[in-house]
């Protein structure tokens, strides 16, 4: 399959392959501890197409990193508050969405950059920035705004950002350097694989969900929807404010929009109740499938020379 089409195609497949799991999830539900390894698979097929001197160029976009974690930490924990408020979601409820709209940008943000011809070693790095901030803050912002204070398992976060993130893209890069030439014919087939990794990890989390989706209430469908558009539109929206080109632009907002859902599922099981995790749980189905959206749409339009990754 041609990668232009996959890419084309990745959306619709994604929206059908998430019908299919809910229909029908006992297979994939034993497929669960797959998803970190597809992961770190993915990651280091991203870092085949990296190389060092992509992040010694990071350096050059520290005020959009800053911006990026001001809207990660001020804008998203705010619209939670606020969308839960408006919508009159149940305390339960409304702390489900404070945990996404205070915790990191997830790691697949990294793979839908990567989809969407975004700066993907600027993706990373803020990965890397908002989960060491997201240690004191999450807990900070959730007691600021809801009274309760709940403990971030901070060497879990770090233990796993380091295996699903650091370790395997670095040892992408290290063979890139090493077998440049080899590698390049290979490019097409990794993104490729991108895509079905993560329409597998897709399924996967719809399957596991299949129990609460089926008493989900829409409210807290329009309340998770809402809450990743804002995330997209304000990190698409200031970086091109802030003079940034729309490779920047696009690699902002995915990072933006796209939560580390799956960490506030396990604090909201862990600290409160189930009906806290739902947030979360619609979250992981919702922003992949608003991130494929977005990945296709940009992934099909050609980049000006102007808006190439390295200029700003």
């Amino acid at each position: 399959m041609r990668v232009a089409v996959a890419i084309y195609l990745f959306p619709v497949l994604a929206l059908l392959i998430s019908t299919v799991a809910y229909l029908f999830p006992a297979v994939l539900v034993e497929l669960k501890t797959l998803i970190v390894p597809l992961l770190v698979l993915v990651m280091l097929a991203m870092g085949l197409t990296l190389k060092w001197r992509d992040f010694v160029q990071v350096l050059h976009y520290r005020r959009v990193v800053a911006a990026g974690v001001a809207i990660q930490f001020i804008i998203m924990p705010v619209a939670a508050w606020l969308i839960a408020l408006l919508l009159g979601l149940s305390e339960a409820l409304m702390i489900g969405m404070m945990l996404v709209g205070a915790t990191a940008g997830g790691t697949a943000s990294n793979v839908m950059a990567y989809l969407a011809k975004g700066n993907v070693a600027l993706s990373v790095s803020m990965t890397m920035v908002s989960t060491l901030i997201a240690v004191p803050m999450l807990p900070l912002l959730t007691w600021l705004y809801l009274g309760k204070s709940i403990d971030v398992p901070a060497m879990s976060m770090l233990g796993m950002l380091v295996k699903v993130i650091l370790l395997p893209v670095a040892a992408g890069m290290l063979l890139n350097q090493i077998f440049k030439h080899r590698l390049a014919a290979i490019a097409p087939v990794c993104s490729v694989f991108s895509m079905a990794a993560i329409l597998l990890i897709i399924a996967i989390v719809v399957a596991l969900n299949s129990d609460n989706l089926n008493t989900v209430a829409w409210p807290v469908v329009g309340a998770v929807v809402l809450h990743n558009l804002v995330g997209l539109g304000c990190g698409y929206w200031l970086c091109r404010k802030l003079g940034y080109n729309t490779v920047v632009a696009r690699t902002v907002a995915i990072e933006v929009g796209m939560q580390n859902s799956g960490l506030s599922v396990a604090l909201a099981l862990k600290y409160f109740s189930a009906a806290s995790a739902l947030p979360g749980a619609i979250f992981s189905i919702w922003h992949n499938l608003s991130g494929a959206l977005f990945a296709s749409y940009w992934a099909k339009r050609s980049v000006p020379i102007s808006d190439d990754p390295n200029q700003s």
